[in-house]
C-alpha cells in the first residue's frame, strides 16, 4: 500500500487557517491579522474575504471553454481582501510571486475599471 502525502505548493507557500479562515500563505493570513487591527481601530471597514468579480471584456463576460464546459465558464478575479478606507473601496491581492494568469486578470480588471492594491 502506497502512502499519498499532500503536494507541495509550487511557490513554497504554506495554508494557514485563522479565525475558522483557510488562507493560501503564512504572508495571506499575516495580512489578515494586520487588516483586523485596522478595522478594530476603525481605520477600515466592510473588511470582506475571498471576494469574486466576473470578469468582462466591454459588456461581454470572458467564457472560458473547456471539454468540461464546452460553452464556456464565466472567468473571475477572486480578490484576497476587499475594504473600504476613507470613503473609497480597496482590493487588496497579497503576492508573494506574481503569476502570468495574475498579471492577465488584473490586467482586465483594470480595463473594467479596478485597480488592485498589491501587498508583498
Amino acid at each position: 500500500m502506497r502512502r499519498t502525502y499532500p503536494k507541495p505548493n509550487k511557490y513554497k507557500a504554506q495554508p494557514v487557517e485563522l479565525d475558522g479562515f483557510k488562507f493560501d500563505s503564512k504572508r495571506e493570513a499575516y495580512r489578515y491579522s494586520e487588516l483586523k487591527i485596522l478595522l478594530r481601530n476603525g481605520k477600515i471597514s466592510n473588511l470582506r474575504l475571498q471576494l469574486r468579480y466576473p470578469l468582462k471584456c466591454g459588456e461581454q463576460p470572458l467564457l472560458i471553454k473547456s471539454e468540461s464546459f464546452p460553452n464556456g465558464r464565466r472567468a473571475t478575479y477572486i480578490a484576497d481582501f476587499v475594504y473600504e478606507q476613507d470613503g473609497e473601496t480597496i482590493i487588496e491581492d497579497v503576492k508573494g510571486m506574481a503569476t502570468s494568469v495574475y498579471k492577465l486578470k488584473k490586467a482586465i480588471m483594470e480595463t473594467m475599471g479596478y485597480q488592485i492594491r498589491e501587498v508583498r
